[in-house]
This record gives C-alpha cells, structure tokens and sequence, in this order.
C-alpha cells in the first residue's frame, strides 16, 4: 500500500498476551490556547483528566506521559506516572503524533528491555471521554487483530453534502462542495470525524515510517469506535474550555 518504508527491530515476540502501554501526549507549546495542558479545569490542571482515563483503565499495563515541559513532568510523578523526557525537535508545533510516540516507546524499551503492543496514544488536552472507551478500544484491536483504533463521531449537520465552496473572480460565487441532491437531513449518508479521543494501534504500525505518508503509522486495516457528539470534548480553543468547563462542572 505504502511501498518501502522504515522499521525497528522488535525485541520481543507478539502474542495475544503482550502487555498494554499508554502514551499520554502532553507538549508544553500551544499556539491557539497557550499552556492548554496545564490549565485548570473543574478544580486540577487539564491533563490530570487523561491521566486518570488511563489509570481507571483496565486494559492498560502501564501509562506514562511524554512532555518536554517540567510543569508537565511533576503534575504526572505526583499522580504516580512515569514520564519520557521529550526532545525540543518532537515538541513543536511541527511534529507528528506518531514520532512522539515512537520515541517514547523505543526510549522505554532501550530503558527496560520489556516489549508493549499494543500501544494506546492519549492527547492531554481530552478531558472528557466515555468511561469505556480505552478499554473498548484495546479490546477491538485485540479481537480483530486490526492495525489501529480511533475513535469517531458522526458530523451531524456540518456534513460535506452541505457545505460550500466560493469561487469566481471575486470568490463569492457559492457552490456545493460536494455535488449532490439530498434536501433533508435524515437522508444525508452517515460520516464522521475523528474526535481525538484516542488511537490504538499495533507495535509493528506504530514502529513503521513511510515517507510521504504522515498516516501510515496507522496500519492499513483501520477500525473505528463511535462516539455520541459532545461525549470526547478535545480543547484546543477558549471556547472547547468553557464546553469542557460546563460539562465536568454538571457531571454530563
């Protein structure tokens, strides 16, 4: 699919029976919302939220956090998590998901000798998610033997058929972004958007490269898990705050 790309040896041998590593990513630089994982949110610092998705967990052997931010670091050892030290070329605003992760993976295996797979990738900035979505997520790839899981939900009236493009000399000429006929809702065909609640994925994917191809570390057979709208509230502006601030305020 991808054609020649780069791995890494593993160390281990895969059975059903490997062990589960959560990466929680939690980068110190923000540009939209600045310092987001660490601001506070219904009474303790924004990553504290993921780090206890992850500890309730019971699909995961071990959760550990990768940051280059010290703030960070200390927020994750006073909650009982082990921390990777991230270097400044993975932590900006440029690097990929998956070289973090790499890089954390392949720092605790060099430390440990120990092998994971799979491997479960959090973002920080996702206070809320469903109580089972880890775990379900770690069970589907297990029981389907797929390369990645990430959860997904349904666009709801920000769907393509409906949206516009402008074009014409003066770009306000307004026209369908995606042809079609369909006048009511209930007949726009079902689609969904990653929500940013989480990806779990194979050793082997994760450990891959492909040039070219910034999603490859996701595998070639891909699955999804739906969520409901408003059930993963991923923060990246003031307004994703106040949405997330309401939500862990009333419990929802």
């Amino acid at each position: 699919m991808f054609g020649q790309g780069r791995t890494y040896p593993n160390p281990g041998i895969r059975t059903s029976l490997m062990p589960t590593l959560c990466i929680i990513l939690a980068r110190a630089g923000s540009k939209g919302l600045p310092h987001k994982n660490l601001l506070p949110l219904a009474g303790q610092p924004m990553i504290a939220w993921t780090i206890q998705h992850a500890l309730a967990a019971r699909g995961l052997d071990k959760v550990v956090v990768s940051t280059d931010g010290r703030e960070i670091a200390d927020i994750a050892r006073g909650l009982g998590v082990e921390v990777v030290a991230r270097p400044p070329e993975l932590a900006s605003d440029t690097a990929t998901v998956d070289s973090a992760a790499r890089h954390a993976v392949l720092e605790l295996e060099k430390a440990t000798g120990a092998t994971w797979d799979p491997i479960v990738i959090l973002y920080a900035n996702v206070p809320l998610r469903p109580r089972n979505l880890i775990d379900d997520a770690v069970a589907k790839l297990r029981a389907t033997g797929c390369d990645s899981v990430q959860s997904v939900c349904p666009v709801g009236k920000m769907h393509p058929y409906w949206m516009k493009k402008v074009t014409g000399p003066d770009s306000d000429v307004l026209e369908p972004y995606v042809e079609n006929t369909v006048y009511r809702r209930q007949n726009l065909p079902p689609v969904y958007m990653l929500d940013g609640g989480i990806i779990a994925v194979t050793r082997e994917s994760l450990l891959t490269e492909f040039p070219g191809q910034p999603h490859a570390f996701l595998g070639q057979d891909r699955r999804a898990l739906i969520t409901q709208p408003g059930e993963v509230v991923d923060v990246d502006t003031a307004v994703d705050l106040k949405i997330a601030e309401a939500r862990l305020g009333t419990g929802v």
